[in-house]
């Protein structure tokens, strides 16, 4: 019965690992999209979101499976719960690929203001913080997830840049509002997709390790916010 259990488990972590990387992907390709007005790449994104949402059904659907047959407990059980806090996560960023998607259907006949100012470069350092957790998680080492908490704040304070420089334009050419403005929004996009990025490597590092951590901690409310 424990072989058994654990074989269905790494089952239902390898599938995890797959979303995750389905997530990642639509996140990547979104903002590539963005950049190059690709609408046929965006178009291919828009399309993954059934996918991904039956992903999450069917693991969940699993987990819940084997949660009932088997009655896991102590370090099995941290496995599963993080399975079932990982997928909510991993569905919210293939969300936010899909709406920098559809961003990037209503921007594509336009100019870009400023090369997209900073976001090409916030969202690789998205991407590496959701990498990281995913191998943190598929190989349970936590040391793939240090320095969360600093990049987790290079993240914000990217964020919060690319409003100022947005408002800049802005104000001297109203002709810039609409751009600027799906801007500020992808930024908030990439920053909540940090945001799940951290709570993802929170929750393997209560897997691996049994104790809790908060690798983002409240700091300073800056100048400005949406």
């Amino acid at each position: 019965m424990v072989e058994e259990f654990h074989n269905e488990l790494e089952k239902l972590k390898k599938q995890v690992v797959r979303m995750g990387n389905l997530a990642q992907d639509m996140l990547k390709k979104s903002v590539k999209a963005l950049k190059e007005k690709d609408t046929d790449l965006a178009k291919e994104i828009l399309n993954c979101k059934n996918e991904i949402a039956n992903m999450d059904e069917k693991i969940e659907q699993d987990a819940l499976k084997l949660l009932t047959l088997f009655q896991p407990m102590a370090k099995d059980m941290r496995e599963m719960a993080t399975v079932l806090k990982m997928i909510t996560y991993l569905a919210r960023i293939g969300r936010y690929g899909k709406d920098i998607a559809n961003i990037t259907l209503e921007l594509a006949h336009k100019p870009h203001v400023k090369e997209l100012v900073s976001i090409p470069y916030m969202a690789k350092e998205v991407d590496s913080m959701i990498n990281d957790a995913l191998t943190a998680f598929e190989n349970e080492d936590v040391e793939s997830i240090d320095g969360f908490t600093a990049r987790e704040k290079n993240v914000d304070e990217l964020r919060y840049s690319i409003f100022r420089e947005c408002l800049t334009y802005m104000m001297e050419d109203s002709k810039t509002i609409k751009r600027c403005a799906r801007y500020i929004m992808v930024a908030r996009y990439l920053e909540r997709c940090g945001d799940h990025a951290v709570k993802m490597a929170e929750k393997v590092f209560y897997m691996v390790t049994g104790d809790h951590i908060d690798l983002d901690p409240p700091g300073p409310t800056p100048d400005c916010e949406l």
